[in-house]
């Protein structure tokens, strides 16, 4: 306690002792920020990371967390972030050898050009304070990484970790949280300057006006909210989700958190990989078009192709969506110009043989059951649904919505197999219909809920039925 006091009074903070003995602390709703001088295995510190998990309470840092960092186990930065640590150490003119410290504070630093680099590291490790020492070198930076303890910081430090700890969570640390009359507290993660967004601004304020009536306290978040993740209790990523990117890792950290979050991560992997699709859709016996893998390093020629796949053929990368990343071929010299764009992106392609027709269908599933039914119809003189132009424009098809009862049966039977090797969360099965039979083109683990498209049928039902979902979910984690 005697730690605390160059900080602001409270009655929220309590001693490692006090928390540990409290067994009606249990009862309560509570997220835990754990500032032990220790935190080693066997520690005071680390069982009370490890006594608030089993409380049901959020914890930063949690024990997977604490056991990470003990066993060494380093966050790697992706290659643009490499690059931004790189020219930051670089222009501090450090001996190569010598180790450059940066603290970071819930996720926040006091070197601008390293924000990105702090929230990220925040991301993989969440903890209140952390020290992370870089070696100068171009390539795989970071050498170690502790957490700091309050006795630790210098007079200014103890000024950035508070302005940190004020941002993070004010109302925690300013007054007691008054007991929550809501049932749970959903994150809703966009970004509002995605051009092509999973939800338009009419179905996000939906899923808010629906979860105000079902008595549930739903917040929009974007990236710079999303170091308050430990706040919620569930998050609903209504974001086009890819490996590598935020929306991947957030999934990630949610379900260590134990929270319930559509999607997750798993639903991640398996639906915006085209390559693991494939496979999975072929084995499981699932009908899809017929296509071929082509690898850079050893490329199929197109009169192989041709005689496999037909022609004209479609050249796809494994992680494009709304159309992006596909190119129709219809000869060597298009197939070439195709492989040198697309290489620019992977090494490893799908082809896949050219079905044309006026709509694909999307069947919408949320835990195995048909919600929705869109027909999508191709843009204008256009092969796909959506016509990327050369002028940065995208123009796209109309729709219809359809009652699941009127869809043919064949489509949706399909749909749910595939979506049933996925997993139990909410998808969009895209479908073509051709000569009385349906194959599956992709399942969507972010799949598009607009407000006049996709609720055309059931209307504020079909948002209350998703937001229902979360609440079941919860409801069975209590138990």
């Amino acid at each position: 306690m005697t730690q605390w006091k160059p900080y602001y009074e409270t009655e929220a903070i309590t001693t490692a002792a006090d928390y540990l003995q409290n067994e009606h602390l249990s009862k309560k709703n509570l997220l835990v920020i754990n500032l032990c001088e220790k935190l080693q295995y066997h520690s005071e510190g680390y069982y009370c990371s490890l006594l608030a998990q089993a409380r049901g309470h959020k914890v930063l840092p949690d024990v997977d967390v604490l056991n990470r960092m003990e066993s060494g186990a380093i966050a790697r930065l992706d290659d643009n972030l490499q690059k931004i640590t790189y020219r930051w150490i670089q222009s501090l003119n450090q001996p190569e050898q010598e180790l450059v410290p940066l603290d970071i504070y819930f996720g926040s630093c006091n070197v601008p050009e390293m924000s990105k680099v702090a929230h990220f590291v925040f991301e993989q490790l969440p903890s209140p304070i952390l020290r992370v020492c870089f070696v100068n070198r171009a390539k795989n930076q970071i050498d170690s990484i502790r957490p700091l303890s309050l006795n630790e910081l210098s007079d200014e430090q103890q000024d950035l970790f508070a302005q940190a700890l004020d941002r993070f969570n004010k109302k925690v640390w300013r007054q007691p949280r008054s007991h929550k009359s809501s049932r749970f507290d959903l994150a809703i993660l966009h970004d509002p300057e995605e051009q092509l967004p999973p939800s338009n601004k009419g179905a996000l304020n939906k899923f808010l006006s629906q979860a105000r009536k079902m008595n549930i306290n739903a917040e929009l978040i974007t990236e710079e909210d999303t170091i308050r993740l430990l706040e919620f209790d569930a998050l609903f990523i209504r974001q086009t989700t890819a490996l590598n990117h935020l929306t991947y890792r957030l999934a990630q950290q949610a379900r260590q958190a134990d929270m319930v979050v559509i999607d997750d991560p798993l639903s991640i992997i398996r639906c915006t990989n085209k390559v693991y699709l494939k496979e999975l859709l072929e084995r499981e016996g699932v009908p899809t078009p017929k296509s071929k893998l082509i690898f850079k390093n050893n490329l199929i020629a197109f009169d192989e192709l041709e005689t496999a796949l037909g022609n004209p053929i479609v050249l796809k990368v494994p992680d494009g969506s709304f159309s992006v990343g596909m190119h129709k071929v219809s000869n060597e010299e298009e197939y070439g110009k195709a492989l040198e764009l697309l290489s620019e992106k992977s090494s490893v392609f799908l082809a896949q043989e050219f079905m044309p027709t006026r709509f694909d269908w999307r069947i919408g599933l949320l835990n195995g059951e048909a919600l929705y039914a869109c027909k999508y119809f191709m843009a204008r003189g256009h092969w796909q649904i959506y016509n990327h132009q050369d002028n940065g424009k995208t123009r796209s098809g109309a729709f219809e919505s359809v009652p699941i009862g009127k869809v043919p049966k064949h489509v949706v039977r399909n749909a749910v197999k595939a979506a049933s090797l996925i997993g139990k969360g909410l998808y969009g099965v895209d479908l073509k219909e051709i000569d009385g039979r349906s194959v599956v083109i992709e399942v969507n683990d972010n799949p598009s809920i607009d407000q006049g498209v996709e609720d055309a049928i059931l209307g504020d039902e079909l948002y209350r039925l998703i937001l229902r979902e979360f609440l079941d979910r919860l409801e069975q984690k209590r138990r």
